[in-house]
């Protein structure tokens, strides 16, 4: 299976607690962290809510 490379690079301050939680979901903490997934579309689904706050990359 293919796998995403998941980089927060912006703040979760001052957004929607709906785009904070998916943000905690995928894992990412903090800004300029960086996470690994499987490409599933539960996984794509929720990178697609909050792109504007991520940098992904396939693997």
């Amino acid at each position: 299976m293919k796998r995403i490379k998941i980089e927060q690079v912006k703040s979760k301050i001052g957004r929607p607690e709906r785009q904070k939680r998916t943000l905690q979901a995928l894992g990412l903490r903090g800004i300029r962290q960086v996470v690994e997934h499987d490409a599933t579309p539960q996984i794509l689904g929720m990178v697609r809510k909050v792109s504007h706050l991520v940098k992904y990359e396939e693997i």
